[in-house]
């Protein structure tokens, strides 16, 4: 009898431990819903190197991510709807892609203090997400594209250092182009070069605005990293080819889809990194308002073979005039996306 007992004691404690192990293997899962803000190749590489990396690691530490993915092309209504569906679910976390979406996920989880990570905002500070970037003080953290203007306007003048005009193309609405086309003002009133702006909303308005740079003749076209512009440069690039003037931009997918030159980050590691952030929150329990916003190095410059041609500039002779203002030089040819 003592031999029946111990036995359904050990058996009792073998079955027991096979549950607990069978718990622990359990694979967790955390639901995430992600919001682009328009279709371009810059926030499209991004989406996809967040979604790869995080089934990068859903690989390596057994735990389940539900994406849910839309984009609401520019539309603020469909993007209080997207945030709304993702608030009812409810998701665990939200990533917002670009200044507009994270500052509309900021506003409705202001009472759920859902965790958001935003990617690609260009002045976190300014655009008041954060209270620091070194720590954010709220539900948000996330991964800035800030750009070094006065590093843009470096390279323009070490292509055209008798420029007299330099255009400013953006979007007046556009939080990522408030500050660096301030910078550039300045970097412009103290060298004493006339600059003249150019706006537009939507590619119909940017599409005439560079019918206009063109009549004007000016020497070079400036863009920070303004989705609207972005949006548009497949639309404008050859206007501004037939009339030779070079346009210098704040992120390389603008030099993919035909302008002169794209200056910034790699967005591909940018998407990456803030899949790693996602998943530190979710996983490891960190808290946003703690987690350091992320920068990046700045320093590559991306020229587009076609308009090189156009120029009559060769990759070797841009090459060594922007090599003192960067940390890489190279060049793309035009394409809708990247592969």
């Amino acid at each position: 009898m003592k031999k029946l007992i111990s036995m359904i004691l050990i058996l009792t404690l073998a079955l027991s431990m096979t549950a607990t192990l069978s718990m622990a293997e359990e694979t967790k899962t955390f639901k995430i819903g992600i919001c682009n803000f328009v279709d371009d190749a810059s926030l499209n590489q991004i989406v996809k190197n967040l979604q790869d990396q995080l089934a990068a690691i859903e690989a390596e530490q057994n735990v389940k991510f539900e994406i849910l993915y839309d984009n609401c092309n520019l539309d603020f209504t469909v993007l209080n709807q997207i945030i709304s569906k993702f608030e009812a679910e409810p998701v665990d976390l939200m990533v917002g892609i670009a200044t507009p979406v994270a500052a509309a996920m900021q506003a409705a989880t202001e009472d759920s203090q859902t965790p958001v990570v935003f990617a690609a905002v260009s002045d976190p500070v300014g655009s008041g997400l954060v209270e620091s970037l070194e720590a954010p003080g709220a539900n948000l953290t996330g991964t800035s594209d800030y750009l070094d203007t006065n590093a843009v306007m470096n390279l323009i003048f070490a292509l055209k250092p008798e420029a007299k005009t330099i255009g400013l193309l953006y979007n007046l609405s556009e939080d990522s182009s408030t500050t660096p086309i301030a910078a550039a003002k300045a970097y412009l009133d103290e060298k004493g070069v006339a600059y003249k702006e150019y706006n537009g909303v939507n590619v119909s308005e940017v599409m005439q605005a560079a019918e206009s740079i063109a009549a004007d003749q000016v020497d070079a076209v400036f863009t920070p990293t303004d989705n609207t512009i972005m949006t548009a440069e497949l639309s404008i690039y050859q206007t501004l080819k037939e009339a030779k003037i070079p346009h210098f931009t704040g992120a390389d997918s603008f030099a993919l889809n035909g302008a002169f030159l794209g200056y910034g980050v790699d967005y591909a590691n940018l998407g990456k990194e803030t899949g790693n952030m996602v998943a530190d929150i979710l996983i490891n329990g960190k808290n946003p308002a703690e987690v350091p916003v992320m920068t990046f190095d700045n320093g590559t410059a991306t020229v587009n073979n076609e308009i090189l041609e156009a120029l009559g500039e060769s990759f070797e002779e841009v090459e060594a005039l922007f090599a003192p203002y960067c940390t890489k030089v190279q060049s793309i040819d035009t394409a809708e996306e990247f592969q």
